[in-house]
């Protein structure tokens, strides 16, 4: 897989979809991953019932690009709100 393998997805999906814009605030992404992190991850799931697999993978993808030095403002926003986000269970 190329680098700009995202971004052309995101071009087809952009012109399949007539009703979704950039400003929606959602893109829909399909992957792949480690059987150990699906565990992981249903294990934390099951232990904090205030979040979701939704806010998982999107709170590990902020702290993933603001810790490699993206520098977009939305990213660090949501970065350090999941990171003082206190639960609610």
């Amino acid at each position: 897989m190329d680098r700009n393998h995202l971004e052309r997805c995101v071009q087809i999906d952009n012109g399949l979809n007539a009703d979704s814009s950039p400003s929606a605030g959602y893109v829909s992404l399909e992957t792949e991953i480690p059987e150990v992190l699906y565990l992981g991850m249903k294990e934390f799931l099951v232990s904090n019932p205030s979040w979701d697999q939704y806010r998982v993978m999107s709170s590990a993808l902020a702290n993933f690009l603001f810790q490699n030095g993206c520098g977009d403002r939305a990213v660090t926003e949501c970065y350090l709100n999941d990171l003082f986000s206190r639960s609610k269970a």
